[in-house]
């Protein structure tokens, strides 16, 4: 990578990791697609980012289309791309936006699948038998209660729970942290959880067999087992559970900036995808219960 392209770079992904405290993964992602334009740039002998142009910026991204890159991770590519032209601009190394007017292809969005109500209380509502019940069940139930997300839970130490208040805070994504609701069943697994097997305040919730905090693909593996053990049909993964929740919560209420905040989502955006799954519902009613409507 050219040595102006390599500054730029390393100061843009120390700013995301100091300040923006972004996680490892992310920064990788970042990383993994800056080098696919800094490699695309050299190719061209363009040696400095201020010698891009919109339309350069254009033909990088349908180069990157024709190798087999989806729409999705187009978008991607653009959005890490603007971001780093934002952060040049604003320290000086940049006059002007390269990704001006320049679009990716349009995503099809796709809906998350959910698990309906009945679904989801037969999941949750686990016995909570032998050595690894009460884990299992406080995991459940903390999923769905408060549509954590896997990093949160395996995260998650005694000391961020206030049970009395029904209350837990969690660090989110870009270290942001938030206090979201914990439904009396879950407050409740969580007590025989503690009483089981201690609640230091500095001790992870969920640990192993061998006392060690739970890896995410330990849970993932576990869910799995769980579901089959339920008599679900449906793939379940940690993320369904988030879904259920937010979708549960949103058709019974209508509140989009509640769910928002519930969810930790920073831009409202990514929570309305839950109003097409409401959608979804309201047009199941709809073709069931209205007289023309109705088939014959």
């Amino acid at each position: 990578m050219a040595e102006a392209l390599a500054d730029g770079v390393a100061r843009f992904l120390d700013h995301l990791a100091v300040e923006r405290r972004y996680s490892p993964h992310t920064l990788a992602g970042y990383r993994q697609d800056l080098d696919k334009l800094a490699r695309w740039m050299q190719a061209r002998g363009l040696a400095r980012f201020d010698a891009l142009t919109p339309d350069l910026l254009r033909g990088f991204v349908a180069a990157e289309h024709r190798a087999g890159l989806s729409p999705k991770s187009l978008q991607r590519v653009l959005s890490t791309c603007r971001s780093l032209f934002r952060f040049l601009a604003r320290s000086g190394a940049l006059a002007h936006d390269p990704a001006a007017g320049v679009r990716a292809p349009k995503v099809r969005r796709k809906l998350p699948q959910v698990l309906d109500t009945d679904e989801a209380n037969a999941l949750v509502e686990l016995p909570a038998e032998g050595t690894l019940g009460p884990r299992d069940r406080a995991m459940l139930e903390l999923f769905y209660s408060s549509a954590l997300r896997l990093s949160e839970l395996v995260g998650l130490r005694w000391g961020a729970l206030d049970l009395d208040e029904g209350l837990v805070r969690v660090t989110g994504k870009g270290g942001k942290t938030r206090i979201v609701p914990v439904g009396r069943h879950a407050c409740a697994a969580l007590r025989a959880l503690a009483a089981a097997g201690g609640a230091a305040p500095d001790a992870p919730v969920f640990v192993s067999r061998h006392g060690g905090a739970l890896t995410p693909r330990t849970v993932q593996a576990r869910l799995k087992t769980l579901a089959l053990r339920q008599g679900i049909a449906k793939r379940i993964h940690p993320h369904l559970l988030r879904h259920s929740c937010a979708s549960h919560l949103l058709e019974s209420s209508g509140d989009l900036r509640a769910v928002q905040e519930l969810l930790g989502h920073a831009d409202i955006g990514t929570t309305e995808i839950y109003t097409h799954l409401d959608f979804q519902h309201l047009a199941r009613v709809y073709d069931a219960a209205h007289p023309r409507a109705r088939r014959k």
